[in-house]
């Protein structure tokens, strides 16, 4: 989503998915953005890090990588996995 701030500056607003690893890593991904995404130990370290990394991402890509997709929701689906 394109915003303009009070200086007519753009500010895009992303999505950002936090998961946690089997590390215990926070793992944050921003789907607007295919392939950016990072982690860190703590969600305050990783929000930092998933900012420089698409600002980073912009900055190389262009404005041009977003639009093309729009981030709609999660939804939880529950499965019984068959025994083999």
């Amino acid at each position: 989503m394109l915003l303009f701030n009070r200086l007519n500056d753009v500010v895009l607003k992303l999505n950002v998915i936090i998961e946690r690893d089997e590390d215990g890593y926070y793992v944050g991904s921003v789907p607007e953005l295919p392939g950016c995404h990072t982690q860190a130990k703590t969600v305050d370290e990783l929000m930092g890090r998933v900012r420089e990394a698409a600002e980073l991402y912009l900055e190389v890509e262009g404005m041009d990588v977003v639009g093309g997709r729009e981030f709609i929701g999660v939804q939880f689906l529950e499965v019984s996995p068959s025994e083999p």
